[in-house]
């Protein structure tokens, strides 16, 4: 079964500095039927002004991956990093019990493009702690590659809950497969391009819940960039 979330029906607000649009609730967006899919709590996809950002505030018992699609992202939290993140790094911050952080968009002519990702981690209270990889496009490139995962398997990203990330860059007619083991489900987000997934097209910023199914097939129309999440 496959549940399509179009793009244009997420959540959107422009506040001149920011334009987010939210997959699930969030802040001042509220939608029953749309408040996350298993442990999968927020995708935002979120364009941020140059010279513009998000000041100092707190987070607590939520895995957050940060995936910049454009631009330069600068990061600081209360654990003492200060970090950039450019396209092709995926950053995880264990908010645990507790972590305060920023981020800002220091250039003075490009926004930065990015998504901000909360899965729900497998305990509260968890030690806050932080971690961020490069994952180069020849590796992306014509497959799903792990980006974050339990075990930090093939270099990815360590998260504390039962989920998996992949990335992918596909060209046109190229396809990808992720095999889903028995009471396993997916989600699939469109960050650039246009695909079509199990036989549904999806264009970007489309999102698909996939339960009872034992693939997930990608195939790009178009040059595209995909998230899939492997769930229980």
């Amino acid at each position: 079964m496959i549940t399509i979330r179009k793009s244009e029906d997420r959540g959107h607000f422009d506040f001149g500095w920011l334009d987010t649009r939210h997959t699930f609730s969030f802040g001042d967006y509220r939608d029953p039927a749309h408040v996350g899919f298993r442990s999968l709590r927020v995708i935002n996809e979120d364009h941020v002004a140059p010279g513009r950002g998000f000041g100092e505030h707190p987070h607590s018992d939520m895995e957050i991956i940060t995936y910049v699609l454009a631009g330069e992202l600068a990061h600081k939290d209360s654990l003492g990093h200060v970090k950039t993140i450019v396209p092709g790094e995926v950053q995880r911050m264990t908010a645990g019990s507790g972590i305060e952080h920023s981020e800002f968009n220091h250039s003075k002519t490009q926004p930065v493009h990015l998504l901000q990702i909360w899965i729900r981690p497998r305990a509260r209270g968890l030690a806050p702690g932080y971690e961020q990889v490069s994952f180069p496009a020849e590796k992306r490139r014509g497959q799903l590659a792990l980006v974050a995962s339990p075990s930090g398997a093939e270099g990815s990203v360590t998260i504390n809950t039962d989920a998996k990330l992949y990335a992918g860059l596909l060209a046109p007619g190229q396809s990808a497969t992720l095999e889903l083991a028995p009471g396993r489900h997916a989600w699939v987000q469109v960050a650039r391009g246009a695909v079509t997934v199990n036989d549904n097209d999806l264009e970007a910023g489309d999102g698909a819940a996939i339960s009872t199914e034992q693939r997930v097939t990608i195939a790009a129309r178009e040059d595209a960039e995909v998230l899939v999440f492997d769930l229980a």
